[in-house]
């Protein structure tokens, strides 16, 4: 199977002997498409943060010139915290303002210098974002020039953000309601008149506990499970598929697509199962199909699972984990915000082995490690990080090169799904 062609230069991640760390998290609107990325920083592998915003600042700059910006945002705007050197000394001047949303940092006092800078910012096409806002009249001059105002959901009441929404009515910022991270947190804040979210919420929606699996995703599953065999029954395969018009067309996309780069136009599910091979039908197959599972629910959802299969089948090799039933964990990991169903009722029905179905139910075990460093690093949780590579001797540089690796192969996996 031809493999995706790797978009990032990883012989320039270290600088200084220093390894960086980048995390996004999304940043949704009401329809629940994501309207940019927050890039969260990490220096290194120590223990905790070094508390040096200056160093943090101009590194996580440093990230978009070796990453590439469009690469880390899929071209959406990217939310970078700022320190008030890297407004003075220009360091900004790396990032392209058309993509970047400069947030500045609560602890940055509202001085006419700083306002100055900001103004000649955003003259140059940069927008600015204010970070965990609360009210005080010498913001004035700050909340003006804001395009954005990023309030910290947790740490706030109804009535402060009530207060924060009419002292704010008539100026152009738009509110981002920030740690939004359950459903009834997000309907709240859409009550309030929030149109931005930051947060998981989208991960933990409203399971129906009664609810079985619909029928069509129970024939899913059983193409999931014929998945497994090897070799593959290629004809089974093959007339499951075309019996589901929408698995077809998903299937000849991806096929098709510049991710196996076949250079001829494949026409026919069984020619395409008779020329690329028993792994890549599985690798098309279980694409197609978590890309129906997710077909109604934002398209974020599925890019993580794409992101965290991708992830657990590159890191497999490096803790001695099956490459299958990793990328399957990795995927299936956000089965229960796909089909609105607890994990307790989908795993029984799931092609795995009872380690990684117990992985999938929460359980911490070995199969569960790769998973658990994924959903860790989402969140910024690098203490978390760090003890799971402790625990199981792994790498945190091969940790971040998979990761990354993973990243841009998911969006251009979710682009051919679609």
């Amino acid at each position: 199977m031809a493999a995706i062609a790797n978009a990032l230069d990883y012989t320039e991640l270290e600088s200084n002997s220093v390894l960086r760390f980048v995390a996004r998290q999304p940043i949704l609107d009401l329809q629940g498409k994501v309207h940019g990325y927050e890039l969260l920083f990490r220096a290194g592998p120590e223990a905790s943060f070094r508390g040096d915003g200056n160093f943090a600042t101009r590194t996580m700059l440093d990230n978009t010139v070796i990453f590439g910006l469009e690469k880390l945002t899929v071209g959406l705007p990217a939310f970078v915290n700022c320190t008030l050197e890297s407004l003075t000394e220009r360091l900004v001047d790396v990032s392209p303002p058309s993509l970047t949303v400069l947030e500045i940092l609560e602890t940055l006092e509202p001085i006419p210098e700083l306002v100055a800078l900001c103004l000649k910012l955003k003259s140059l096409g940069y927008r600015i974002a204010l970070d965990d806002f609360s009210w005080h009249p010498k913001f004035t001059p700050m909340v003006n020039l804001a395009d954005y105002i990023k309030v910290d959901f947790l740490q706030t009441d109804a009535a402060e953000r009530q207060e924060l929404f009419n002292r704010l009515r008539g100026t152009p910022a738009v509110l981002v309601a920030e740690k939004v991270e359950v459903l009834e947190e997000y309907k709240q804040a859409c009550k309030e008149g929030f149109t931005l979210f930051q947060g998981y919420y989208f991960c933990r929606p409203q399971l129906m506990q009664c609810r079985k699996i619909p029928a069509n995703r129970i024939s899913h599953i059983h193409m999931l499970k014929l998945l497994q065999q090897d070799p593959l029954d290629l004809y089974q395969l093959c007339q499951l598929v075309k019996r589901d018009t929408s698995l077809a067309y998903r299937f000849l996309r991806l096929v098709n697509s510049p991710m196996f780069a076949k250079r001829q136009k494949i026409s026919s599910i069984m020619s395409a199962l008779l020329l690329i091979g028993d792994d890549a039908v599985r690798r098309i197959a279980t694409l197609a199909i978590t890309s129906e599972f997710s077909a109604q629910q934002t398209p974020e959802i599925l890019r993580m699972a794409f992101v965290r299969g991708r992830f657990c089948e590159l890191a497999s090799c490096f803790c001695g984990l099956g490459r299958g039933e990793q990328y399957l964990l990795g995927m299936f990991s956000l089965l229960p915000a796909m089909l609105r169903i607890p994990m307790t009722n989908l795993a029984p029905d799931l092609p795995l082995r009872e380690e990684i179905r117990s992985a999938l139910m929460g359980t911490v075990n070995r199969e569960s490690c790769l998973l658990r460093w994924a959903e860790s690093h989402e969140r910024g949780d690098w203490e978390e990080c760090d003890a799971i590579i402790h625990a199981y001797g792994l790498n945190m540089e091969n940790m971040t090169w998979c990761y990354a690796e993973a990243v841009v192969w998911a969006d251009s996996a979710l682009y051919c799904a679609k």
